[in-house]
């Protein structure tokens, strides 16, 4: 048998794959071998390929799936919302509030807030879920004097970005950006329920007042890497070339 006859394997289980959708179980490496006439080694082999191009998901204890990624697109043009950028792209998004404290602004961020290190700032940790597949975990931080009851407000909505346009009467537009794939560390992996082999991205954002243009909200995001492709767009107001880059 030829070394690369899991490749041949992965590419015939793709196609078809292709052709189901999200969530269907796929079958398992032991049928997998006895369909291609292939030891377990190879079957396993195969699998692993349609993991690493993402074309399936294995979910520990219950099996694996078809998968599918949405384009998550960061632009200008695009609200800094997760809500509205995974809904745009046709997928059901929700999100879990998991805490909301006032702090001290950290050194790290006193920066890009252009504010002293030390005045207070909400942090807001939240869960994201891409049609109930937990996606991502991200941190972000509001200023308190820009919306003082943040905590009550989530409550009742748990968009930042809503609460910021309805509630403040601003408009948040992405000021900067910076996207990296590299793999979490360990309190982040446990959050995402994922596996340390597997790489995420890292989307750190600043929003800015479109009219007053001053900071409402920093963010850290991990999203998993298997659930969304991040596309980049550089529109006319960071490049006169329109060039779009993919990851």
């Amino acid at each position: 048998m030829s070394a690369t006859r899991y490749l041949e394997i992965a590419e015939q289980l793709s196609a078809e794959l292709a052709e189901y959708a999200r969530g269907t179980r796929v079958a398992s490496e032991a049928e997998i071998a006895r369909r291609f006439g292939v030891g377990r080694a190879a079957a396993r082999a195969a699998v692993q390929e349609l993991e690493r191009r993402f074309v399936v998901r294995r979910t520990q204890g219950s099996g694996t799936f078809v998968n599918r990624r949405i384009d998550y697109v960061i632009s200008r043009s695009v609200p800094p919302s997760w809500s509205t950028t995974i809904a745009a792209a046709g997928a059901t998004p929700r999100a879990l509030v998991k805490s909301v404290r006032t702090i001290p602004l950290p050194a790290d961020l006193a920066d890009r807030f252009e504010r002293p290190a030390g005045s207070p700032v909400h942090e807001v940790v939240r869960e994201f879920y891409i049609d109930d597949l937990l996606a991502s975990w991200t941190h972000e931080w509001i200023p308190v004097d820009e919306v003082p009851d943040l905590d009550l407000a989530l409550h009742a909505v748990d968009s930042v970005d809503l609460v910021l346009r309805q509630m403040v009467r601003v408009r948040p537009m992405r000021a900067w950006c910076r996207v990296s794939i590299d793999v979490p560390p360990p309190d982040v992996l446990r959050a995402l329920r994922t596996e340390s082999s597997l790489p995420a991205w890292l989307v750190e954002s600043v929003s800015r007042d479109e009219a007053a243009g001053n900071v409402l909200m920093c963010s850290r995001t991990w999203t998993r890497a298997d659930a969304v492709r991040v596309v980049v767009e550089l529109d006319e107001h960071t490049s006169s070339s329109g060039h779009t880059a993919q990851g």
